[in-house]
């Protein structure tokens, strides 16, 4: 039944051998966007018959392990080059897949005329090959390979402009801070192979076995450590607090990388990984605590600095490291079906306002470029007016900010209030549980404010670029906005398929069916909370109608306080910043992270290295080496003369050794 499924990363990879090694030969950028882009389709289209082979199994049925060969055995060690079906990786090949294949079809009109286009292309397919791999292997080996290839692919492509030094430099950011995450990652395999064979008997890395045999894992203790170590691996790779600095800086790549990074790949790894070990997870309190208050800190923390950026991606940057943070909010809760639905309706608005900011980046870009100005096409305060301009942008973009913000009726709205009302009613927490519905309710609030903040500086009131300029501004070709209406659409209905259990009720009992699809994924871990955690204290329908209107009105106050400041009265935000200077350049200048870091670990780093070049490199290494020489050199300079090329200075050296022998003999 699932036979080609090993199919799926397949063709991704097959895209990126030809455009790798005969892009440069072929040169037609249709050919080469039209490989690109029809290799994520096929993938695309036998990801769709593998859902569909698994919807028509039962429940407990669903889940198939495919090998496709033997990889590595040693021993008791062994790793299969294998894929695990079942509705988890399912639900992430889709969305990969899927979303994936817009941005392709996107890049093909975004990317047209970019030197290197067949490069881009061949990046773009490895990216979704190693993102396909990561959620299709079967044990720790083989996602950890997929781990590190999209690690190294979004290296190359956030350095896509390597003649630029700041690409250059966040290329390396993100591989770097990546690197410290990947540790954690190895550090947690290791201690859980060790344990489960040492305590157990049980020498497995494959999930389905460690899911099997996951009631011999103690409560907390060695878990604790095992799970905390995978959360390293996903704060990096996710962009939690402390690792989250390289993924605004990742705006340097090109836009549809952005969009492939923030909405389909990279960045959801860390979240898919919690959710594919939730039987590990559930069994440390402790980890989940530290999950859901990273996760809560970091979705509040970023949303601050997302109020006072003024280039367009970066905005949505700071959007994706919060909304990154609901996720682990949700894990951290246990809820990790509710987690899971957000990374998916997350997936839809975020690729629809990255590919949306492109669009506006690229007519901005052509309308300057005319008029040979050189004003920056990512400042929002060079933009304005462009509804009339852009309108099936504009309408794009607008429903799905309206979805990120949380909007009753829209994909966000669902996924998020899901979240919020698991953060309030969870029963691991106890007494946090209040702190954490508070950071999750005040993040949507700022969150609705500063993505309207976006749309208003952006689309509405007065053009801000010269006349002339403006008059060069245009919609973006159908190759551009296909893609963005497919997603608009997407993020509007998208969440009807996880409706919450009191909405579900109103409507004459509708199931949530995505989490009841995800079931079987997350069964040891209700089997375990059944049987061990605290019974949650008996919430009403009413409590939570409650709360669901109360974070719909914070939002509703984060868009009118937007209007107001960037509609109605824009001298609003300059009498802000002038009564607040302090507050405001801390935010714009991101609370002075990136110098605390600077100051803590890489300026030392920077003066260790400068001390073992020029203090031990030089002085001891070189000086030893070169001391050597020395020596070698001064004897060799006494010795010479022994070396002169005269027949009687050899004469006479061979007659004073006979001398010198006799008269050790006779005077003996």
């Amino acid at each position: 039944m699932f036979d080609n499924v090993w199919l799926i990363p397949l063709f991704p990879f097959i895209g990126f051998l030809i455009n790798g090694l005969l892009g440069k030969k072929i040169k037609n950028e249709t050919v080469i966007g039209g490989i690109g882009a029809l290799a994520v389709l096929c993938s695309f289209l036998v990801s769709c018959k593998t859902i569909l082979a698994l919807l028509s199994l039962p429940g407990e049925e669903r889940v198939a392990n495919v090998k496709v060969f033997t990889w590595i055995t040693s021993g008791s060690f062994n790793a299969d080059i294998a894929f695990l079906i079942d509705p988890l990786s399912c639900v992430m090949i889709m969305i990969v897949t899927g979303v994936g294949f817009l941005i392709h079809v996107y890049s093909i009109g975004y990317m047209h005329g970019e030197e290197g286009f067949y490069r881009f292309f061949s990046y773009l397919n490895l990216f979704m090959f190693s993102m396909l791999l990561l959620v299709l292997g079967n044990n720790l080996l083989l996602m950890f390979v997929g781990w590190e290839g999209v690690g190294l692919c979004s290296y190359l492509l956030i350095g896509y402009y390597f003649h630029k030094k700041s690409a250059g430099d966040a290329g390396k950011k993100a591989f770097v801070m990546n690197r410290v995450g990947d540790f954690g990652f190895l550090l947690g395999t290791f201690t859980l192979y060790w344990y489960m064979g040492q305590a157990h008997n049980v020498w497995t890395i494959k999930f389905t076995d460690l899911a099997a045999n996951s009631h011999l894992l103690p409560t907390g203790g060695i878990v604790t450590a095992i799970t905390l170590c995978f959360f390293l691996g996903a704060t990096g790779k996710s962009a939690q607090i402390p690792l989250y600095t390289w993924l605004p800086d990742a705006m340097e790549g090109p836009t549809p990388v952005s969009a492939l990074i923030h909405a389909a790949t990279m960045v959801t790894a860390g979240v898919y990984m919690i959710g594919r070990m939730n039987y590990l997870f559930i069994r440390s309190p402790e980890t989940l605590m530290v999950v859901a208050v990273v996760g809560g800190c970091t979705a509040l923390f970023a949303a601050t600095i997302g109020t006072a950026q003024n280039d367009i991606k970066r905005v949505l940057a700071y959007s994706t490291v919060s909304q990154l943070g609901y996720m682990f909010l949700a894990m951290g809760t246990g809820a990790f079906a509710a987690g899971i639905f957000h990374l998916m309706t997350h997936a839809f608005f975020k690729a629809c306002l990255f590919l949306g900011s492109g669009a506006v980046i690229h007519s901005m870009h052509h309308a300057l470029h005319h008029v040979h100005s050189h004003d920056d096409a990512q400042d929002m305060r060079n933009m304005g007016g462009l509804r009339s301009k852009m309108p099936l942008t504009f309408l794009t973009f607008l429903l799905a900010t309206i979805a990120i913000a949380g909007i009753p009726g829209f994909s966000g709205f669902f996924s998020k209030d899901e979240i919020l009302w698991q953060a309030f009613s969870n029963p691991h927490h106890g007494d946090l549980n209040y702190l954490l519905w508070g950071m999750g309710a005040l993040a949507a609030g700022l969150t609705a404010f500063y993505m309207f903040r976006l749309v208003f500086m952006t689309f509405f009131g007065e053009c801000r670029i010269t006349p002339k300029a403006k008059d060069h501004l245009h919609e973006s070709p159908m190759v551009i906005v296909i893609p963005l209406i497919v997603l608009a659409a997407l993020s509007v209905v998208g969440g009807y398929i996880g409706l919450p259990k009191v909405i579900g009720e109103l409507f004459g009992g509708i199931p949530n069916y995505f989490e009841h699809y995800l079931e079987p994924v997350f069964k040891y871990s209700e089997e375990y909370m059944a049987q061990h955690a605290a019974h949650a204290a008996e919430h009403s329908a009413t409590l939570e109608w409650g709360l669901m209107g109360l974070s719909v009105l914070v939002a509703l106050v984060g868009i009118t306080i937007a209007f107001t400041m960037y509609v109605k009265n824009t001298e609003l935000p300059k009498r802000f910043v002038a009564t607040f200077p302090a507050l405001h350049r801390a935010v714009y200048n991101k609370w002075y992270i990136d110098e605390l870091y600077d100051y803590l670990f890489v300026n030392p780093c920077k003066a260790l290295g400068r001390f073992l070049w020029k203090g031990f490199d030089v002085v001891v290494v070189d000086g030893v080496v070169n001391g050597v020489a020395n020596v070698v050199m001064a004897f060799s300079g006494v010795f010479r003369y022994m070396q002169s090329g005269y027949i009687y200075n050899y004469a006479w050296s061979m007659a004073f050794g006979v001398v010198v022998i006799l008269g050790y003999y006779v005077f003996k």
